[in-house]
């Protein structure tokens, strides 16, 4: 038996999105942007998606861009719009708890003397709008937030954080939004909300790696990272990559269509993954209410190393993270749970585990199963080194 658990790092093919890409990629040959008639057809499916991802979103279908993911999304947008309004003023404001393509952005950006503020979380990792509207200034011409966190679920109050960026009289900035976690399970509609930006990928829904899409309002001006030919006009050069597109348009459709049924299933999951942690002593790290996506459970065992309980499950074939897969391989705590001021040992027990669309009850089963027994034997063998 085997659980796969970490559909937030990435999630598994689809069977139909895989039959998808196949077809595409045999009879679909030709390049977009070639005049002659299979070139057309390959335009064609580029058009497809875009109105696809542009009906789900509520958007105009000339609004989508296709470009290789949520990194590359999140520096276009950020690193796109500052560059284009650099004489407007030189303040950007984030948060703590943004993925590391969004932060190091920023970091980057602060090289060339940009003034970033960095909004700080409550307790369970959420941004308080009252934080975002003390910290906008005249000069502010971009902020970025995320709207479902990568490590513990929590949901960004769009709505609210909205209200406070359309109560200025003047000087509004752009509002960009990382939905990668987001996008395909919970609902989320830019022009409604005035969100200029918007950042999606289409391995976090069962789509291949390397494409995603980035929503960006009609009237924003982004200077691009890459110059080259004029495919996407122009804001993302290069030749596109037609199949992976049409797959995304696959995972898409099929994300949406079962959204409210899978959201449902996913959410009994996650309270059957709990429970089953708190009997053997986990700590839910995160919000424990509707603020939190019901696919995203970062727990804490505290006295038992969190690297360590992931590869005693992974020798059980169960599959879980110490946190963002961007950043895994690094030694440092996460920043997420930093910033949440969690402390210490639950800190260096922390494990997320994540579902998707296509996780079965077996494997949670499963889960529950061996997590107790695993986190005992950790406990026996750790309680007994400290004694000494």
């Amino acid at each position: 038996m085997k659980a796969y658990l970490d559909n937030s790092a990435t999630t598994p093919l689809d069977p139909l999105v895989l039959a998808e890409l196949e077809r595409v990629y045999n009879n679909v040959p030709g390049n977009a942007s070639s005049l002659y008639s299979l070139g057309l057809e390959a335009e064609q499916e580029l058009k497809r998606c875009r109105e696809t991802l542009a009906g789900f979103l509520g958007v105009s279908a000339k609004e989508i861009y296709f470009a290789s993911g949520g990194t590359e999304t999140n520096n276009l947008a950020i690193w796109g719009a500052a560059s284009a309004r650099r004489r407007q003023g030189k303040h950007l404001i984030t948060t703590a708890v943004e993925h590391p393509s969004v932060l190091r952005v920023f970091q980057a950006l602060e090289e060339e003397d940009w003034q970033v503020t960095y909004l700080p979380c409550d307790r369970e990792g959420k941004i308080q709008p009252r934080r975002l509207q003390a910290a906008v200034r005249d000069d502010t011409v971009l902020v970025s937030t995320m709207f479902v966190n990568n490590e513990t679920g929590a949901i960004a109050p769009l709505a609210e954080l909205s209200r406070v960026l359309r109560e200025r009289k003047q000087g509004l900035p752009l509002w960009h939004v990382d939905a990668v976690q987001g996008f395909g399970r919970l609902e989320i509609k830019p022009s409604e909300l005035g969100i200029d930006l918007l950042s999606l990928s289409g391995h976090k829904i069962h789509a291949p790696k390397g494409v995603g899409a980035l929503y960006c309002r009609s009237g924003v001006h982004l200077k691009p990272l890459f110059h080259g030919g004029q495919q996407e006009h122009a804001l993302r050069p290069g030749t596109e990559n037609v199949a992976g597109i049409a797959a995304l348009r696959k995972a898409a459709e099929l994300a949406f269509t079962a959204r409210e049924t899978t959201i449902k299933r996913l959410g009994q999951f996650k309270t059957r993954l709990r429970a089953c942690a708190e009997s053997c002593g986990g700590i839910v790290n995160g919000p424990l209410d509707e603020t939190a996506a019901p696919y995203i459970l970062n727990l804490s065992f505290p006295g038992v190393p969190a690297e360590v309980l992931l590869h005693s499950l992974d020798a059980r074939e169960i599959y879980v993270s110490t946190g963002s897969a961007c950043s895994s391989r690094q030694k440092t705590p996460s920043h997420v749970l930093s910033a949440m001021r969690v402390d210490q040992d639950q800190l260096k027990s922390a494990v997320r585990l994540s579902l998707s669309r296509l996780t079965r009850e077996e494997e949670v089963e499963y889960a529950c199963q061996v997590l107790p027994q695993v986190v005992a034997e950790l406990r026996a063998i750790y309680g007994a080194r400290s004694q000494h």
